[in-house]
C-alpha cells in the first residue's frame, strides 16, 4: 500500500483526554489511510479505546483536534460524523431477523425501498448471510451474530468503521477464523478499520499498519514486521510476541551480560560504550544444539529447566550458567526436540543480525 499526504482519511493531531487528574491520552498524533486496516493495540487502560471514543464522537478531546478529509470534525456530534463505531457487544435488536437489523439504520435515514433493498442484498451477500437473512439473533452462533453487526455498520457506508475489541466474545478457534474473515471484508468493501485490541497476535494478523499505545501514548507505530522485528523500546520487545532479554552494559559491538559476557549485535551510532542496555533475541531465532556450536558470534549455555509441547513446536525454558532463564522454540520436525529432558545440557547460538539492542 502506498501512502502520500493525499490518502491521509483522519488525522489525529495532539488529541488529549484527561479525567479528573488522569490523562487518559496525552497528545497522540496518528493519522489512518485510505482503504487501511489499522489497530490500536495496548494493555487494559493504556487509553486506546479512549482515542476511538474521541475518533467516534463519544468523547470530546480537552486538547486538539481530529480531522477527517482535512476538515476538522472535532466538535460534531457522532451522528454527523462519516464513522461508525461497532461495539463489544454487538447490540443487535432481539426481536428483529437478520435483514432487518441490518436495514434498520437506512430506514432510519429514510431511504426509498428499492435502494434499501438493493443495499441490503448487496451486504448480505458481502458478508455471506444471505442464508440467515429471515433468523433472529438467538438463532445465530456467536461468529454469525458478529457478521450481522459488521453488516448493520457498513451498511451506510461510513468513511472509517471503528471496531472495539471486536472478537473479544468469540472463543479461540472462532476468533481466528474471524480475523481473516474482517480481514477479507475490508478489502472487499475498500473502508479504512480502525480497531482495538489487547490481542498482539490478532493485530499481527489483521493490521497493516499498529499503533502500540502505553499509558496515553503512543510507543511505536508501524507495520506488524516492523514492529515485532525492530522493536524500539523494551516495552515494544516484550508486548509483541515473546522475547528474550539480557540486561547488561553497551559495548562497540554488543552488550556485555553478567555472567554470559558479550552477545553481539548492531549497536546504534548515537549510542555511547558504557550506558545500560538491553540485547533482544526473539525465541524462534535460536539454535540449540548438545555440543558446543562452532563459528558461531553468540553462544551460551545453559540447562532444560522445562518443556512445553504446543503441537507445531516445542517451547525449550532454558536456565542459564548465570541463572537467567531464556526461551528457545524448537520446531516439532527438529530431530533433537526429541532428544531434550529436564537437566539436558544445552548451547544456545543466534546470528548477531538476529539481535536487537535496547537503550530505552
Amino acid at each position: 500500500m502506498t501512502m502520500g499526504v493525499s490518502d491521509t482519511v483522519i488525522r489525529l493531531d495532539h488529541l488529549t483526554k484527561r479525567f479528573g487528574s488522569m490523562t487518559a491520552v496525552d497528545g497522540v498524533e496518528l493519522d489512518f489511510q485510505e482503504n487501511e486496516f489499522f489497530a490500536l493495540l495496548g494493555p487494559s487502560g493504556c487509553g486506546k479505546t479512549t482515542l476511538l471514543r474521541m475518533i467516534a464522537g463519544f468523547e470530546i478531546p480537552d486538547e486538539g483536534k481530529v480531522l477527517l478529509d482535512g476538515n476538522d470534525i472535532t466538535q460534531l456530534r457522532p451522528n454527523r460524523r462519516p464513522v461508525n463505531l461497532m461495539f463489544q457487544s454487538y447490540a443487535l435488536f432481539p426481536h428483529m431477523t437478520v435483514r432487518k437489523n441490518i436495514s434498520y439504520g437506512l430506514e432510519m435515514d429514510g431511504i426509498n425501498s428499492v435502494a434499501l433493498n438493493s443495499r441490503v442484498d448487496e451486504t448480505l451477500e458481502t458478508t455471506q448471510l444471505d442464508e440467515l437473512a429471515g433468523r433472529k439473533p438467538d438463532q445465530l452462533s456467536g461468529g454469525q451474530r458478529q457478521r450481522v453487526a459488521l453488516a448493520r455498520a457498513l451498511i451506510k457506508r461510513p468513511r472509517v468503521l471503528l471496531l472495539d475489541e471486536p472478537l473479544s466474545a468469540l472463543d479461540k478457534k472462532l476468533r481466528g477464523q474471524m480475523q481473516l474473515e474482517l480481514k477479507r471484508l475490508q478489502h472487499e468493501v475498500g473502508i479504512t478499520f480502525v480497531v482495538v485490541t489487547h490481542d498482539q497476535e490478532e493485530a499481527l494478523v489483521m493490521a497493516d499498519r499498529i499503533a502500540l499505545m502505553r499509558d496515553g501514548v503512543v510507543e511505536q507505530c508501524g507495520k506488524p514486521h516492523d514492529l515485532y522485528e525492530n522493536p524500539g523500546s523494551r516495552f515494544v520487545a516484550e508486548f509483541i510476541g515473546a522475547m528474550n532479554t539480557f540486561d547488561g552494559k553497551l559495548t562497540d559491538n554488543g552488550v556485555e551480560i553478567n555472567g554470559l559476557g558479550l552477545l553481539r549485535g548492531a549497536v546504534e551510532n548515537n549510542s555511547q560504550a558504557g550506558m545500560n542496555a538491553t540485547l533482544a533475541v526473539r525465541p524462534e531465532r535460536i539454535k540449540i544444539t548438545k555440543t558446543p556450536p562452532m563459528g558461531e558470534d553468540n553462544s551460551i549455555s545453559g540447562k532444560v529447566d522445562d518443556l512445553a509441547y504446543h503441537g507445531q513446536d516445542l517451547g525449550v525454558h532454558v536456565r542459564l550458567e548465570n541463572g537467567a532463564m531464556a526461551l528457545v522454540r524448537v520446531s516439532a520436525a527438529d530431530p533433537i526436540a526429541e532428544s531434550l529432558s529436564d537437566n539436558t545440557k544445552i548451547w544456545c547460538a543466534w546470528s548477531p543480525r538476529h539481535s536487537r539492542i535496547l537503550t530505552s
